[in-house]
């Protein structure tokens, strides 16, 4: 309908699971449109901070963008992408320039993921990189984001990872903080009422097929479905920090607040 608008029903949780601290963070800001989870890479000193430089980094960004559109970006935008993509290009790299900073001493080999959303005009783009994922439902579930891992390496490469020993299988090809580049991928997808989006960390997805998230995301109530998506994670066995943030697009009335951007 014409009058339609949409609006953004969110959740998030993040906990420590079986881990002594906790490396995950997560963004939550609604009325920007932007949502992030971030995972700082485990086994390495100040994971948590890498996490929460780029959450930070992120937060900041997309606020000033916000409130002053023409104002000077601290990075310059790739040529070859629409505004939105850009933005969210731009906020990765400066997550990236923010994380590398603080590499020296105890933190000098800190990193961590980052998966972004930003939705806009029913429409979302999304970044990423590392692999903290984000899924989409809508119907059936489908993974919208590209892992830079080892094993997501060697699949899309059509190779087997048999011959891989198991730890190096999980070991990240892109990570914020990484010496160069931080080379977000972007996707840019229409968003319709009913959708339902999962962005998460790798231990809610590492211990959850795609049919138990999807029962899980197709619960009524968002908040149930974050709660219940963590606990099957840690029942399941994850040995990770677990973080879940749901999102769904609802129609309402264009006159009502709470729509999307």
């Amino acid at each position: 309908m014409s009058n339609d608008a949409i609006a953004l029903v969110c959740a998030a949780h993040s906990v420590v699971g079986r881990r002594k601290n906790n490396q995950d963070a997560l963004l939550v800001r609604a009325h920007l449109g932007l949502f992030a989870v971030a995972d700082g890479m485990g086994g390495y000193a100040g994971g948590e901070i890498a996490s929460a430089t780029v959450i930070t980094a992120l937060d900041d960004f997309m606020s000033r963008i916000h409130v002053d559109a023409d104002g000077t970006w601290p990075v310059r935008a790739r040529r070859a992408l629409g505004p939105l993509e850009a933005v969210v290009d731009a906020a990765l790299r400066i997550a990236d320039r923010e994380v590398q900073a603080r590499r020296t001493g105890v933190l000098a080999r800190m990193g961590s993921t980052a998966v972004v959303a930003l939705f806009r005009d029913r429409r979302l783009v999304v970044g990423n990189v590392g692999d903290s994922r984000l899924y989409r439902l809508r119907g059936d579930l489908e993974q919208l984001t590209a892992d830079h891992s080892v094993a997501a390496e060697l699949e899309r490469g059509g190779m087997a990872a048999a011959d891989v020993a198991p730890a190096f299988l999980a070991c990240l090809t892109r990570a914020i903080g990484m010496p160069g580049s931080a080379e977000p991928d972007l996707v840019t997808s229409p968003v319709q009422a009913g959708d339902t989006y999962l962005l998460c960390s790798d231990g809610l997805w590492g211990a959850l097929d795609d049919a138990t998230i999807a029962a899980h995301l197709g619960q009524a109530e968002v908040e149930r479905a974050c709660a219940t998506m963590i606990a099957a994670a840690y029942a399941a066995g994850s040995t990770d920090n677990i973080t879940a943030v749901v999102i769904r697009a609802e129609a309402t009335s264009a006159q009502l607040s709470g729509r999307m951007p």
